[in-house]
């Protein structure tokens, strides 16, 4: 037989097989208590013994929701939609007597502010415009942190340097209960791995954000969200989780709310302790004329840290009226990094002898304090309109201590080092309003505006020692000072006609800073602004072609603003022989993505996607003689990105659900860096999710992901890596508790690993941490049992994802 007719028999098999299931159906109405179609309801089928979650289907504009058939038993319908409280049928034992069963919704009680959802949840959920991980429906995110979470979560990679892609494109914007973190880079990935993901009920991963969010973030939004409920009376939830890698982990949460009457208080407090190594080998080659090896700098270094951090957020809601709502939430984190690392660096002649061997010691000492105060009003205007307030005041306090000491290991060697102290200060005020007005139940307009302000205040400063004397080094050292202000306008239509869904918006955004470079006895004092605004369109259009079949079309225009520090032209030291730098000329990049989906019931969601960025962000490798090598950021040109993406949700029984998907990019890169740079690859990330239940109490995971080689730099090539968990879950007192026990990497097969290309030279590299880890957790549900609730975004405030590194 050949290739093509092996194709066709294929592909005749499954549109046979589909054919047949679409054939096999029952239908759920769901209607309210005039008989009226409620749509875009949600119906889940339940195996009625544990209540464990078989299938989920969503509504259609005449409330039908269609299942296949499932296997013979008893089962429990649940029907779900806004504004309407839940119900629960009565055990029906299929076959049913008729292919259709009817629902009928009540409206709910104003005063109630959850909704009861039942049913395990699955990990991964596909909604219009955003992907949502169901973080606690993973046995194995059990004693994790959030960064670890996110390493496993599909779609997204998390390099050796903390920085964030999605879909195969960087500078992904990071928000916390929709609001921004106002980090990057180290100091994002230093908050994000310290705190505990036991505090997190979902994130969500938005690739195509509409008008209403900032239009900052090439790669999308991934937002954060932390658990909180507003049951009435008082209800709370303890977690503590101890593991065992290399050296220990131990994560521990409180969550607790109390609702009474018109006053809601909550209150979320998370402690992650642990300590943690990185093992980096590095092996860098310098090249002459015809590209022959003159030398080489062979480097092992060992870094072992002790980790801390709190995450306090805190808050009241007062229900004025039926009307209004007003609330205030005080968040407070604390994180840490305390350690040392031993580096050996040998260097290499061009037969590969070693003529010299340095010796470096390094200690750190990283700490960052936050506070922030969001004070929110929600007002509804009538019975179509709606307005939201946000104001909101941040400040971050960062110090990191270093000392690098380099010893030449020889006779008549030599001891020197250096000693910095980088503090920065960052002030963020934010006010927002976001109104909304509907036509009628179909259409639907919303505007808004922000506007922000941003101020740090930097210092680098160096001193240079040989044994005991010590000297400023006035080189390194630097004072800088940055304001931005953002000023912005939005608005955007939504309407629903017939199969169709459309929404179309327009965001204006103004950027002007300041920068300041303070000067010193050997270095100029300088400074720069710069002025400048942009129009960002988006928008999307679906058609529910059936039942089963959905299709979308979304398109936005966005930019990513350099982060304040890479602005910031002082140097950091990494070690002896490699500096990073920042660069005063970072200009913004500007991107249009586009996606096409395609979503079978929820069963199988494609995407194709395409996107193309002007004044691509890279990282830049620069020789500046005597060997060393500097790392700074700039706009290297232009990038193209070609994505296709299926996410798979199957139960082949009723004892297994699986969740397979995968992401593959084809990427084009051209830019200049003294010399024409072009590269292209083509990348594909695959994760798996397997839950399996063993009896009411006893379920069981095994999941894994796997990426193969990849390109975020327009110099830098990874190479592939992956890693394979599995965990157990045990309810305990009747519900109320769990025992988790989970083993994450367990191949121990997480590694960072590359081949970085510099002017005349290149460099590979593997960077292995504390992945291999054995984790107990225990959860215990106090007070009435939590609700999983519905939360508002509100009127969040949206700032720039760019205070650096």
């Amino acid at each position: 037989m050949t290739f093509s007719k092996y194709i066709l028999l294929l592909g005749l098999c499954f549109y046979s097989i589909l054919g047949l299931c679409q054939d096999k159906n029952i239908k759920v109405a769901v209607l309210n208590q005039k008989g009226q179609a409620i749509a875009g309801a949600t119906v889940q089928l339940l195996k009625a013994s544990d209540e464990r979650l078989v299938k989920t289907a969503m509504g259609n504009e005449n409330g039908i929701a269609v299942f296949t058939k499932p296997k013979a038993g008893k089962y429990i319908f649940v029907a779900s939609a806004l504004g309407y409280t839940p119900y629960k049928t009565a055990v029906l034992l299929f076959p049913f007597v008729n292919s259709t069963i009817t629902i009928n919704l009540s409206e709910a009680d104003k005063n109630l502010g959850s909704i009861n959802v039942v049913g395990k949840k699955q990990f991964i959920e596909h909604v219009q415009g955003k992907t949502i991980v169901n973080v606690d429906a993973a046995v194995t995110n059990t004693g994790t942190t959030i960064l670890e979470v996110l390493e496993k979560s599909p779609g997204v990679i998390v390099d050796k340097n903390g920085s964030i892609s999605l879909q195969g494109k960087s500078n992904v914007l990071v928000m916390i209960d929709d609001k921004l973190t106002y980090l990057s880079g180290s100091e994002l990935s230093n908050l994000l791995g310290n705190m505990s993901s036991s505090q997190v009920n979902q994130i969500e991963l938005i690739t195509n954000p509409s008008a209403k969010y900032d239009a900052s973030g090439n790669a999308g939004i991934i937002n954060i969200k932390t658990k909180k409920t507003k049951q009435e009376g008082f209800n709370g939830s303890l977690i503590t989780a101890y593991g065992q890698g290399k050296y220990y982990k131990n994560n521990n949460s409180l969550t607790l709310n109390y609702r009474k009457g018109a006053i809601n208080v909550f209150a979320n407090y998370g402690v992650n302790l642990n300590q943690n190594f990185s093992d980096i080998y590095a092996y860098r080659q310098y090249f002459g004329a015809n590209s022959a090896v003159i030398s080489a700098l062979d480097q092992t270094s060992y870094f072992v840290s002790k980790n801390s951090g709190h995450l306090l957020k805190t808050g009241l809601d007062y229900y004025v009226s039926e009307k209004t709502t007003i609330g205030l939430t005080l968040t407070g984190a604390l994180a840490r990094r305390n350690g040392g690392s031993d580096a050996i660096a040998n260097w290499e002649n061009a037969s590969g002898k070693i003529d010299s061997a340095i010796a470096t010691y390094n200690t750190t000492d990283f700490r960052l304090k936050n506070g922030a105060a969001n004070l929110n009003l929600k007002q509804i205007l009538s019975k179509n309109q709606n307005l939201s307030i946000d104001l909101d005041i941040l400040k971050y306090v960062i110090n990191n201590d270093q000392r690098f000491t380099n010893q030449l290991l020889a006779d008549g060697g030599y001891t020197r080092g250096s000693l910095a102290q980088t503090p920065s200060n960052l002030r963020i005020l934010s006010a927002k309003a976001d109104y909304i007005v509907r036509f009628g139940k179909n259409h639907k307009l919303e505007s808004g505006f922000k506007s922000s302000s941003i101020k740090t205040d930097n210092i680098a400063a160096y001193q240079l020692f040989e044994g005991n004397n010590l000297s400023e080094d006035l080189n390194k050292s630097n004072h800088f000072l940055y304001q931005e202000d953002i000023n912005a306008l939005y608005s955007s239509f939504e309407s629903k006609f017939g199969k169709f869904n459309a929404q179309a918006g327009l965001r204006y955004e103004n950027t002007h800073y300041n920068a300041h470079q303070l000067g010193n006895s050997i270095r100029r004092d300088s400074a720069f602004s710069r002025n400048y605004s942009n129009l960002f369109p988006s928008g999307y259009i679906s058609y529910s072609a059936d039942s089963a079949n959905t299709f979308s079309l979304t398109a936005g225009r966005r930019i990513d603003r350099p982060p304040y520090q890479k602005l910031n032209p002082f140097i950091y030291i990494i070690n002896k022989y490699t500096y990073q730098r920042g660069n005063p000329f970072f200009l913004p990049q500007y991107s249009w993505n586009f996606e096409l989906t395609h979503q079978f019931k929820r069963l199988l969601t494609t995407t194709v996607s395409f996107s193309t960025i002007k004044d691509y962000f890279s990282q830049l490798f620069i020789s500046e003689g005597n060997d060393i090598l500097v790392y700074t950021d700039g706009n290297v040109g232009k990038m193209n990105n070609l994505g296709l993406s299926a996410s798979l949700q199957l139960s082949p029984f009723s004892w297994w659900q699986a969740n397979i998907q995968g992401t593959f990019n084809h990427k084009q890169l051209k830019g200049y860096q003294n010399i024409d740079y072009s590269s292209s690859i083509n990348q594909l990330q695959v994760n798996l999710n397997n839950q399996f239940t063993i009896n009411k109490g006893l379920s069981a995971e095994i999941s894994g992901y796997y990426i193969t080689r990849a390109r975020n730099d327009l110099q830098e090539l990874l190479y592939p890596t992956g890693q394979l968990s599995v965990g157990l879950s045990q309810n305990l007192f009747k519900g109320k508790g769990s025992l988790k026990l989970n083993a994450r990497d367990i191949f121990f097969t997480q590694a960072m690993e590359g081949l970085t290309g510099f002017p005349a030279a290149n460099e590979y590299f593997i960077l292995k941490r504390d992945t291999r880890v054995v984790s107990l957790a225990f959860t215990y549900r106090f007070g009435k049992p939590l609700k999983t609730t519905k939360r508002s975004t509100g009127g969040a405030a949206e700032e720039i994802n760019r205070a650096g590194n």
